[in-house]
């Protein structure tokens, strides 16, 4: 009896193994929609906020010499910007609910990529083929590299997904390896803000690593919220978790210390510098994070590993190259040289210049000084004649203005 049972035992194992085997493949395929839906809609969230903030540069620009310093309130253009710069940010909130946070976060280059083509299209100089490729050709390399490293990302991104229920999230807050890691960051933070206020190390990668440091939690706080919202629409109800108050409240606290950070950095250095370093060092921390917290990396290959690092660097060298290439700004002089006129020399007191020469063409915002402009726009000329002493006792002047003729 017992070996004929055998057999009808075994036979009924077999169809139950079978569909297991076929489960895996249906959750591969999902998780990679997961990933790709994600990352769209990270790609349209920069690129939207992108150019909401040009729309409102653009404002702020033309309201510029307005009495009113909140004239902008009034233009549909700011408005604009406002209304799109929400709905990007809702794009990037919610790509974290669908794809892993080391494949969200390094996709930020899109926004540097928009506004680097955005501020070449929108040019207002006027320049030959010549003079505008050798001027932006480390812009169209580092847009090109940029769409290169976000292809490689997007393509060899960690695949790991998880729903983020109250459980999952509160398993993940308590393990050892993000204990160990929240315990080196708090550290390194605390080192740094010692130097930063009480030894005046005013320096960019300090600010810079106190903004990754805190961005880092930012993300990490943002895709729990996110994945919890999006969990507790889907039918099972989160926000009944206390976990989820916790990370509302941290990602609210950390993102305001980010951006006063931020605002600090930004009265110090150029915003090209903050750009760049600041896309690195942020990246690098929080794909850390990542790592560390939702464990984006498990069970990834050595390839895949691999060619997602070669994306992260190839992305780095591409927006470096962007910033790179953005003009200084100039301060405003408090003279005009008189070399920036044309047609007029400079005045000078036995060899001592009244005015220091400027070399550069004078500018004052989007306005250049243009050589090709029509003869009535000439500013007039002021010719210095030299006059011989007339006698020893009386002295005249050195110089004496002639008057010039309409025609002149």
């Amino acid at each position: 009896m017992e070996g004929g049972n055998s057999p009808n035992l075994q036979l009924q194992q077999l169809p139950l193994a079978t569909p297991a085997v076929s489960v895996q493949p249906h959750t591969d395929s999902f998780s990679y929609k997961e990933n790709l839906i994600g990352a769209l809609l990270a790609i349209f969230g920069h690129l939207v906020i992108s150019i909401a903030l040009n729309l409102q540069k653009y404002s702020h620009i033309r309201l510029a010499g307005s009495k009113d310093p909140r004239a902008y309130f009034k233009t549909k253009t700011w408005w604009c910007g406002l209304f799109l710069l929400v709905l990007g940010e809702l794009g990037v909130f919610s790509s974290y609910a669908f794809a892993p946070l080391s494949l969200i976060v390094p996709l930020s280059a899109v926004s540097v990529i928009a506004s680097a083509i955005i501020g070449i299209i929108f040019i207002k100089e006027k320049w030959k083929p010549k003079d505008f490729l050798r001027r932006y050709v480390l812009s169209f390399v580092g847009c090109g590299l940029a769409i290169v490293g976000t292809y490689l990302l997007i393509t060899f991104g960690p695949n790991s997904h998880e729903k983020m229920t109250g459980e999952n999230i509160t398993r993940h807050l308590v393990s050892w390896p993000f204990l160990l890691y929240m315990l080196v960051e708090i550290i390194i933070f605390c080192l740094l803000l010692y130097f930063y206020k009480e030894k005046n190390a005013n320096y960019i990668v300090v600010i810079l690593l106190l903004v990754a440091l805190l961005g880092s939690m930012t993300v990490v706080t943002v895709k729990a919220v996110a994945g919890m919202i999006v969990v507790s629409i889907q039918g099972n109800l989160q926000l009944d978790y206390p976990i989820f108050y916790i990370m509302l409240v941290c990602m609210i606290a950390t993102a305001i210390f980010q951006a006063t950070f931020l605002a600090q950095a930004s009265q110090l250095y150029d915003s090209s510098q903050i750009a760049s370093i600041g896309y690195i060092l942020s990246t690098t921390v929080a794909i850390t994070a990542g790592a560390t917290f939702y464990l984006d990396f498990t069970g990834e290959d050595v390839l895949h590993i691999c060619m997602f690092a070669l994306g992260c660097l190839i992305a780095f060298l591409g927006v470096f190259l962007i910033t790179r290439n953005r003009k200084k700004s100039v301060p405003f002089e408090p003279y005009i040289s008189m070399d920036a006129m044309p047609g007029m020399q400079n005045m000078h007191d036995k060899g001592i210049a009244v005015q220091p020469d400027l070399k550069a063409s004078f500018s004052y915002g989007a306005l250049e000084n243009n050589d090709n402009m029509p003869e009535i726009y000439t500013p007039a000329t002021l010719p210095i004649v030299q006059e011989q002493h007339g006698s020893k006792g009386v002295s005249a002047p050195p110089y004496r203005v002639l008057e010039h003729s309409k025609k002149e």
